[in-house]
C-alpha cells in the first residue's frame, strides 16, 4: 500500500498527511481550510488557486489551459485538480479561502412571540420514604403529579435520584413524554436552539424557553461549500460520488455542532439543559441534514422525500445537546421551496396580508412567495452564484476587503468591508455599479458596456478613462493595480455584467410569472418583503434600476431580516406555531418554473435592463 506523505501549509504551519492521488482540495479541508469552489470542483471557475512552495506537483493539461503557463510556472495550481504525489508545502492565497468571517445575516425583523414551548419542567419536592407496600418509583412520581409516560433514559436515573439525601427532582417533559429527571430544582435552566441552515451559511440562536429571550447567536459558513456553492453541485455529489451523502451530512453536522459549542461557551450554558433544536432550511439542505438522499431533487419532477415536518431525537444526529432532546425539521412546500420558505411565511404572517404581497428571499437560491386574496403561490429560482461573487471575475463574498458599495459621482467612490484595500467586489457592489453605469450612460439596457467613443459626451473625464477596450469588448476599471490588495487591477468585465443579468432576470422572471398567474399588475403590489442573507444588504433603488425588482415606490419594499431564523424561533417557542407551519403546506401552491411555458419569454425579457430610472430612494 502507498504510504501517506506530509503536507505543510504556510504560513500557518498546519500539517496533515495524505495518500498520493488525494486532491489538494481534500487535503486543505483536512487541515481546516475551506477553499472557494463555486463550480463544485470541476475546474470551471479558477477560484481555488493554491501555490506550491515546496515539493513537486505536476500540472495537468487542463490546469495549464485554465490557469495559464506563466502562473503554472510560478507554482499555482487548481486545488480541485492538482493531486498529491509526494511531500508538499502549500500556500493558500486569501482570495481562494472561503472566509468564515464574512458578513452573515443573523438578525431578524423581530415581532411578538407566543410563549408556549413543548418543553416544560416540573419541580417535585422531596418525596416521603416508601411505606413498604408494593409499588414502584414511577408510581411514587405519579402520586407526586407527574402523569406523562417516562422515557427509558429518565427511568434509568430515577432510582438513584429518589434515594439521594435531598431527593428533590425536576422532571423534564416534552409534549407527552418525560425525557429526563434531574437532581434539585433546575426549572430555570431550560433552553432550545433555532437553526437557519442555508446553502452558504449556518445561523444558530440559543433561546431561553422559560422567558422566550434570545441568549446568544452564532453563525459560520456552511462547511458544505467546499463541495460546491449551490444545491445542484451537492445533489450531484450525492448522485455520483461514493459516500457523497455521508460526507455532506457529516460536514454540515460538524458546522452545526461547532455553533452549538460556541453558543454554550457564550452563554455559559450546560448542553444537557438544551432540550429542543429546530431546523429551517431549503429542501436539499434539510434532506442532507437528516441523512436523506436528495438525488430525486436532481431530476424531473424534482420531488422531495417529505413535505410534513420531521421529528426525532437529537441522538440520531449526534448533536451536542441533551441526547434525548427533540429535533424538529420544518415542513416543506415542494420542489426546491423548502422549510426556510415555510419559516419565512410563519415569520412574516404572509398568509394574513390583505393586499398583494411578495416575500422574496434572495440568497444562494431565490425563493418567491406571492399572497393575493385567498391564494399563495411559491417558486424557486437559480439566482445565487453571481450575487455571492461566484462566476464574477473579481467577485468575492462579503468579507474583509470586499467592495460592498459603489457610487459614480464624477469618479468611482467605494466602501470596502473592513476599511482595507479592496480585493474584489461582492454582490451588493455588483448591483450598485451596474445601476450607476446605467444612470451615467456607460451601460445600455442590453447590458453592453459602451466604449469611450460611444459614451455620453458629457461623461466625466475620470469615468471615461476607466473604460478599457480589449478584444472588441469594453470593461470598466474599478480599482487600479497600485490601490488593490492583490496588486492586480479590479475590473468589471463585460461577462460579469452578463452573469448579473442572468441572476437578476431569474428573480424578476419568477416574480412576473407569479404576478401573471394571480392576475396582479406590478403597480398594484402592496409590499415586497426582502429576506435572506443577500436580500437585506442590497440597495432597493439599485435593485429596481437593474430590473430585478418591480419599479414600485421604495416605501413599499421592506427588509424583514433572516425570516428563516425568526420562523424557526417562533416554532421553538410555541407548539401552536408548529401547527401553524404544518397548516401552511396545504395553503401554498408550488409553481415549478421548469414546467412553465412562459418562463423562457419572461426570462429573456427580464435580461433587458429598464431604460428609465424609477427614481432614487435616497440610499
Amino acid at each position: 500500500m502507498p504510504k501517506e506523505v506530509k503536507i505543510v501549509f504556510q504560513p500557518s504551519g498546519r500539517t496533515v498527511h495524505a495518500l498520493p492521488g488525494t486532491t489538494l482540495l481534500e487535503v486543505s479541508a483536512r487541515a481546516g481550510f475551506i477553499i472557494h469552489t463555486p463550480c463544485g470542483g470541476v475546474s470551471k471557475c479558477s477560484k481555488c488557486l493554491v501555490r506550491i512552495r515546496g515539493g513537486n506537483c505536476a500540472p495537468s493539461d487542463n490546469e495549464i489551459a485554465t490557469v495559464g503557463a506563466a502562473r503554472i510556472a510560478e507554482g499555482f495550481r487548481l486545488a480541485c485538480q492538482a493531486r498529491v504525489t509526494g511531500p508538499l508545502t502549500i500556500e493558500i492565497p486569501d482570495s481562494s479561502l472561503f472566509q468564515t468571517h464574512q458578513q452573515i445575516l443573523t438578525s431578524d425583523s423581530g415581532g411578538v412571540m407566543d410563549l408556549d414551548p413543548r418543553v416544560r419542567k416540573t419541580v417535585i419536592p422531596p418525596l416521603p420514604a416508601p411505606s413498604g407496600e408494593s409499588g414502584s418509583d414511577i408510581e411514587r412520581l405519579r402520586a407526586a403529579g407527574v402523569t406523562a409516560p417516562l422515557g427509558i433514559a429518565a427511568i434509568r436515573t430515577l432510582p438513584g435520584l429518589l434515594r439521594a439525601p435531598n431527593n428533590m427532582i425536576t422532571a423534564v417533559q416534552v409534549d407527552n413524554e418525560v425525557i429526563a429527571v434531574e437532581a434539585g430544582d433546575t426549572s430555570a435552566s431550560c433552553y432550545g436552539i433555532a437553526f437557519d441552515i442555508g446553502t452558504t451559511t449556518l445561523v444558530g440562536t440559543l433561546v431561553n424557553l422559560v422567558t422566550g429571550a434570545d441568549i446568544a447567536v452564532a453563525a459560520r459558513v456552511n462547511p458544505q461549500t467546499s463541495f460546491g456553492d449551490d444545491v445542484i453541485s451537492r445533489i450531484q455529489k450525492c448522485r455520483t460520488g461514493k459516500g457523497g451523502l455521508q460526507q455532506l451530512q457529516s460536514s454540515v453536522l460538524d458546522g452545526i455542532n461547532r455553533i452549538i459549542d460556541e453558543l454554550e461557551r457564550k452563554a455559559s450554558v450546560n448542553r444537557q439543559s438544551i432540550y429542543e433544536v429546530v431546523f429551517a432550511g431549503n429542501t436539499t439542505m434539510q434532506q442532507i441534514l437528516c441523512g436523506i438522499d436528495p438525488s430525486a431533487l436532481g431530476e424531473i419532477p424534482f420531488l422531495p422525500a417529505f413535505r410534513e415536518a420531521l421529528e426525532f431525537s437529537a441522538s440520531d444526529l449526534a448533536l451536542h445537546v441533551h441526547p434525548c432532546a427533540k429535533v424538529y425539521v420544518f415542513p416543506q412546500i415542494g420542489g426546491f421551496v423548502g422549510g426556510d420558505t415555510t419559516a419565512g411565511i410563519v415569520a412574516t404572517r404572509l398568509d394574513r396580508a390583505t393586499q398583494p404581497t411578495l416575500l422574496v428571499d434572495i440568497g444562494t437560491n431565490g425563493e418567491i412567495v406571492l399572497k393575493h386574496g385567498d391564494m399563495m403561490l411559491a417558486t424557486s429560482v437559480a439566482a445565487g452564484p453571481a450575487f455571492e461573487g461566484a462566476r464574477i471575475t473579481n467577485g468575492m463574498r462579503a468579507t474583509g476587503g470586499a467592495i460592498e458599495k459603489i457610487i459614480l459621482n464624477g469618479d468611482v467612490s467605494l466602501n470596502v468591508i473592513g476599511n482595507t484595500k479592496p480585493a474584489g467586489l461582492c454582490g451588493t457592489a455588483l448591483i450598485d455599479v451596474a445601476a450607476e453605469m446605467l444612470r451615467v450612460g456607460i451601460l445600455d439596457s442590453t447590458g453592453r458596456i459602451l466604449p469611450p467613443a460611444e459614451a455620453p459626451r458629457d461623461l466625466a473625464p475620470a469615468l471615461r478613462e476607466r473604460l478599457v477596450e480589449d478584444k472588441g469588448e469594453t470593461h470598466f476599471l474599478l480599482v487600479p493595480a497600485a490601490k488593490s490588495a492583490t496588486g492586480s487591477p479590479i475590473l468589471l468585465y463585460q461577462r460579469d455584467v452578463r452573469e448579473l443579468q442572468l441572476a437578476s432576470a431569474a428573480i424578476r422572471a419568477g416574480i412576473n410569472i407569479l404576478l401573471n398567474m394571480a392576475g396582479v399588475d406590478p403597480a398594484d403590489i402592496g409590499e415586497i418583503l426582502l429576506a435572506g442573507g443577500f436580500g437585506n444588504f442590497i440597495r432597493r433603488n439599485h435593485a429596481r434600476r437593474i430590473g430585478m425588482l418591480p419599479p414600485i415606490p421604495c416605501s413599499r419594499i421592506r427588509f424583514v431580516g433572516n425570516t428563516s431564523s425568526f420562523g424557526a424561533k417562533r416554532a421553538l417557542l410555541s407548539s401552536q406555531e408548529k401547527n401553524y407551519a404544518i397548516s401552511l403546506i396545504g395553503k401554498v401552491r408550488h409553481i415549478d418554473l421548469s414546467l412553465a411555458p412562459e418562463f423562457q419569454m419572461e426570462f429573456s425579457n427580464a435580461m433587458l435592463m429598464p431604460e428609465t430610472d424609477p427614481g432614487n430612494c435616497g440610499e
